[in-house]
């Protein structure tokens, strides 16, 4: 099944690639959003399959399991995780990230039962979240127009063509066992749609525009993510402009 999930997440990709290819910019607001039209169309799609089948299961998964085996499932996917920071940091030659997020992974894995304590933070060992559209923006590939994927959501030109190369270094992949991986998987979705219950609906419930709210809250964090919260002080609307063409 995760194989399957991948590959059709892969393929949803190339054809929102090409689909963005072929059609035509429509004018916008924000020069960062240019296909705002039909990311709007997907963004609706997306929140109703949230609103029929993800949200309600997520409220399931927090009502049914107690909040310390949540807690230990997400330390768990998270330690996966943090092999793929591993990894990213150093592809952006970031050596005391590398260093501290590989001792946070044997720390966690080998005195936290595998993962499913967080000693490593406990021991002040910075926790990272790297990703390779992250690496891209770190040596200097632009973001490109926003684009909202379907069931996939939030993402920018660049990070839809980094997210093939993401899911494919997935740590559950090594995973030996069929069915644990996509226990893994849909599990993954759960704790991180349970974890964002009340942030969706306050969201939805305040926003005039939750479709812009999303995409500017989208865009400012993956451009802190980039500089590790310390992004250029004279970035203006003129190089946001200049970054989406």
């Amino acid at each position: 099944m995760i194989d399957w999930m991948q590959r059709r997440a892969s393929l949803t990709v190339l054809a929102c690639v090409l689909a963005l290819q072929a059609c035509a910019t429509v004018k916008s607001a924000d020069a960062r959003d240019p296909w705002e039209s039909m990311n709007r169309s997907v963004f609706q799609f997306n929140d109703a399959v949230d609103k029929a089948a993800i949200k309600p299961a997520a409220q399931l998964y927090a009502g049914v399991l107690p909040s310390f085996v949540r807690t230990g499932v997400g330390n768990f996917l998270g330690n996966l995780a943090d092999v793929w920071t591993m990894a990213n940091s150093a592809l952006q030659f970031k050596g005391q990230a590398t260093v501290e997020t590989f001792m946070r992974i044997n720390v966690n894995t080998f005195l936290g039962l595998g993962g499913l304590l967080d000693v490593a933070t406990e021991m002040r060992l910075e926790k990272r979240k790297e990703d390779f559209g992250q690496t891209l923006g770190h040596w200097g590939v632009q973001p490109g127009p926003y684009v909202v994927l379907p069931l996939l959501g939030p993402s920018s030109l660049r990070d839809t063509l980094a997210l093939p190369v993401d899911m494919r270094a997935d740590a559950a992949r090594e995973l030996p066992d069929q069915a644990v991986r996509n226990t893994v998987v849909v599990t993954r979705v759960l704790d991180i749609r349970s974890g964002l219950l009340q942030t969706v609906d306050v969201v939805m419930a305040a926003s005039l525009d939750p479709y812009s709210f999303v995409r500017d809250a989208y865009l400012q964090k993956r451009r802190n993510d980039i500089y590790d919260g310390n992004p250029p002080s004279n970035f203006d609307y003129d190089e946001a402009e200049s970054e989406a063409k």
